[in-house]
């Protein structure tokens, strides 16, 4: 089974985070990461969406030559998602969208920690969306930007523990790590908050290998 991570945006070693953590969940798949050179550096809200759709859409003639049987939009915004499935020769999903499925299948209530404000909004459309509102107890922002975030260290694991240690005390039995630059510190903020924590890179990669199963 072939997966392709298309990152909206134009940081490439963002791309290899997260096609590390997919073949880490999944290693009996090859999982390819590609890397949208017209996009804006980060998506900071709906502008820099936009902006990647264009490029986005231009690499889904290389992903059918490629014979890609799943494409992953690799941004929490889930970026692009309705108009990449509707041109696209195979399923498509968002990481976004697995992570908040996963939240709401496996505990219920869920809460979801990002990186700017602007972001919020747009969370908070595709969780309605998807129908999934009354499950989501909140949308925290932990006012990093997503190049930070992706960075690492102690201020980024301090600011997104206290964060998530927010989120639980607003009502969440679980929170969706809302950024694909926080899937490589999913194990060091769980050992620090001791909260269920939902990474949508990994969660996106289990969910489309059961998607491509279940197809055939």
């Amino acid at each position: 089974m072939r997966m392709l991570y298309l990152n909206p945006n134009s940081t490439a070693s963002m791309t290899d985070q997260v096609t590390a953590v997919a073949r880490a969940a999944v290693p009996e798949a090859e999982v390819l990461g590609w890397t949208n050179h017209e996009g804006p550096p980060a998506i900071q809200g709906p502008e820099d969406g936009a902006a990647a759709v264009v490029g986005l859409m231009a690499m889904l003639p290389a992903a059918r030559e490629v014979g890609a049987d799943v494409i992953i939009i690799a941004c929490f915004d889930d970026t692009g998602l309705d108009d990449l499935r509707a041109a696209a020769h195979c399923p498509v999903i968002g990481i976004g969208q697995a992570a908040y499925v996963t939240a709401a299948l496996a505990y219920g209530g869920f809460a979801v920690v990002t990186t700017l404000q602007v972001s919020v909004p747009v969370l908070e459309e595709n969780i309605a969306r998807y129908g999934l509102s009354p499950a989501c107890t909140a949308v925290l922002a932990s006012g990093l930007p997503v190049l930070v975030v992706e960075q690492g260290g102690e201020v980024v694991l301090s600011r997104l523990s206290d964060s998530i240690t927010d989120a639980v005390a607003g009502g969440a039995k679980a929170v969706a790590l809302g950024c694909a630059g926080m899937a490589h510190l999913r194990s060091e903020l769980m050992a620090r908050t001791r909260v269920p924590l939902i990474d949508g890179v990994a969660a996106s990669a289990h969910l489309a290998r059961a998607l491509v199963d279940a197809l055939r």
